[in-house]
């Protein structure tokens, strides 16, 4: 196999690299955006759920009237 040849192998499987890593930071930042967006709808149900605890209703555990 030529030198040329190899060099040029080589840049190939760089460039496949390079838009690999691109790729998977891609979704590393996605993900990152989608759990920060899922923290804050668990932080806004934890504080809703203390409100109504504090207000004196809990949970619906209540049997239904017709019991």
């Amino acid at each position: 196999m030529s030198d040329d040849k190899r060099l040029i192998d080589i840049e190939i499987k760089l460039a496949d690299q390079e838009n690999i890593v691109d790729g998977l930071n891609r979704t590393i930042y996605e993900q990152g955006r989608r759990i920060d967006h899922l923290e804050a709808m668990v932080a806004k149900l934890a504080e809703h759920i203390r409100t109504l605890r504090d207000a004196g209703q809990g949970p619906i555990n209540e049997r239904p009237p017709h019991y």
